[in-house]
């Protein structure tokens, strides 16, 4: 198999540049003390080459059949750590016991979906490298009080130190997307947990960025807040405007007043 068709279904954008390529596996510090990379859709492998090249010990997701039959023809020095499935739905506690970095040009439409399986792993995933949406990028790791400030922002945020690398443009890839990249590099921070009920703390976030337009005082509503809260200045704020410590003591507040 010389080549492999890009697939619009599967979200598929293959990276064409090597020095491009070459720069995202070299974003990889190692931070955390893994030796294993797994990468998510690695195609036709432009990434892998170089991931190779690293002295962690790389494996590879992929769902395309064809890219799998394309990975197995062209890098034999993969055998046996090409996984051929959905990452989304893998149970990698139990494939990739200990620690492990991910890295990848993650599929535009389920980018949100693995940062969420990512944080379910947080403990076992010190280090992130990936190229995604330049606008999603910018979401992530905006700071509090901007307007791309999110949901996925505070969560990410509460876990790992977010850095931008550098942007891609379109035409760099096959198909070329209508919008530009950039890669970014997440890395593990030393709190081991919120010092809050994690469940609460997710359901506050949500609501409050659900209806961010509104006060925290009525876009919390559904959460139905106690009365005893009623006074908190706080509520006076917007959802966007909180820093992920503030969110922890707007839970505890809430979780209080609920005992």
């Amino acid at each position: 198999m010389s080549s492999v068709r890009p697939k619009k279904h599967l979200g598929q954008h293959f990276l064409k540049d090597l020095n491009i390529a070459k720069s995202i596996a070299d974003g990889l510090t190692g931070h955390g003390g893994y030796n294993k990379v797994v990468e998510i859709g690695p195609g036709t492998g432009v990434l892998t080459q170089f991931l190779l090249q690293n002295k962690q010990e790389t494996s590879v997701i992929e769902i395309d059949r064809e890219s799998v039959a394309y990975l197995k023809q062209h890098y034999p020095q993969l055998d046996g750590r090409i996984i051929e499935g959905d990452f989304l739905k893998l149970n990698m506690e139990e494939r990739f016991p200990g620690k492990f970095g991910v890295v990848g040009n993650f599929p535009y439409n389920i980018s949100s979906q693995i940062f969420f399986k990512v944080l379910d792993l947080k403990q076992q995933v010190p280090e992130v490298v990936c190229m995604i949406q330049k606008e999603v990028a910018d979401r992530l790791i905006s700071p509090p009080g901007n307007k791309a400030y999110g949901i996925l922002s505070v969560f990410l945020q509460a876990y790992y130190e977010l850095e931008y690398l550098f942007t891609v443009p379109p035409n760099v890839f096959n198909p070329p997307p209508k919008v530009n990249s950039a890669v970014i590099r997440l890395k593990r921070n030393e709190r081991e947990a919120l010092d809050c009920d994690e469940v609460l703390f997710r359901r506050v976030v949500k609501a409050g960025f659900q209806m961010r337009r509104k006060t925290l005082r009525n876009a919390l509503k559904p959460i139905n807040l106690p009365e005893e809260l009623s006074g908190e200045k706080v509520l006076d704020q917007r959802a966007e405007t909180l820093s992920v410590d503030q969110y922890v003591e707007l839970t505890n507040l809430i979780s209080s007043c609920q005992k």
